[in-house]
């Protein structure tokens, strides 16, 4: 699973932006851009090479440390870190006996893989629908920055709902709701960043329906990787609350962080990837 395919978004995109200065404003379509980045976006998706990363995870007040590792069976996973702690060595045998039992239980990782492709392609609907579903505004040129790993410039876009825009689903109703800004690199039109948020409920269906409140907000952040040779998402900020089934109330306050690409093999099976995380 690539970082980042959460509750309403995939792709995730660099840091430094937001204090960047902005420049005259260019006369370039602003809906051509988005629309190239979705395009090159979709086409790096189907020729995505496998790679191994560590993921950090702060959820609430609870923090977790991952090395993942990409594979035509869907993403394997291990625990290394708790809270910026390492695991102790119970923590760390029950880890190792979780990971045994996983390669004992191919219909579990299975499962797990159809789930992460059925996300995967909810998701790509949506960004699909990013050209159409907002109004876009050029506001000029800002610096990339270093984090972003394009140390060139980069078109920052304003954006808004559509009001003309009618959602196919109720998952794409979400659309209607955010509006923020975008950083699009200027010589590969790759999306940099994402910053929006909720200017009203919004409707959700995501596996479960309910509602997202006014106020929350996303940010997506991607870098290119030169370790993976490609742009890899980064970066994942959600803090979104509402209520899941209209009853029960959700909070959802999450911030992935995305470091340390490196690519394996074309077509490594899970098991294989297993018994590369078991090694010191």
């Amino acid at each position: 699973m690539r970082i980042g395919c959460g509750v309403v978004g995939c792709w995730v995109l660099a840091g430094s932006l937001a204090g960047a200065q902005t420049g005259a404003v260019v006369s370039v379509n602003p809906v051509g851009l988005v629309r190239r980045a979705v395009q090159l976006r979709a086409e790096e998706e189907k020729s995505h090479r496998p790679v191994r990363y560590v993921l950090r995870k702060v959820d609430g007040d609870h923090e977790t440390t991952k090395e993942i590792v990409e594979t035509k069976d869907g993403d394997v996973a291990r625990l290394i870190e708790i809270n910026g702690k390492p695991l102790t060595a119970e923590q760390e045998q029950a880890e190792m006996a979780r990971l045994n039992w996983l390669a004992e239980h191919p219909e579990m990782q299975e499962r797990r893989h159809r789930s992460e492709m059925k996300d995967a392609a909810r998701i790509d609907e949506l960004v699909g629908m990013l050209p159409e579903s907002e109004i876009y505004q050029m506001e000029g040129m800002v610096g990339c920055g270093a984090d972003s790993g394009a140390m060139g410039e980069c078109y920052r876009l304003s954006f808004t709902p559509n009001p003309a825009f009618q959602p196919p689903s109720l998952e794409a109703d979400v659309l209607r709701g955010f509006a923020g800004e975008v950083w699009i690199e200027k010589t590969q039109t790759r999306l940099v960043r994402l910053d929006a948020h909720l200017m009203r409920e919004v409707n959700v269906g995501f596996g479960i329906l309910g509602r997202l409140d006014e106020g929350g907000s996303i940010e997506l952040q991607q870098e290119f990787e030169a370790s993976a040779g490609e742009w890899q998402p980064t970066v994942l900020k959600l803090n979104l609350s509402g209520k899941a089934l209209m009853v029960k109330t959700v909070k959802i306050d999450i911030h992935e962080v995305a470091s340390e690409f490196e690519a394996v093999p074309a077509g490594i099976g899970y098991r294989e990837a297993i018994a590369m995380l078991k090694k010191p």
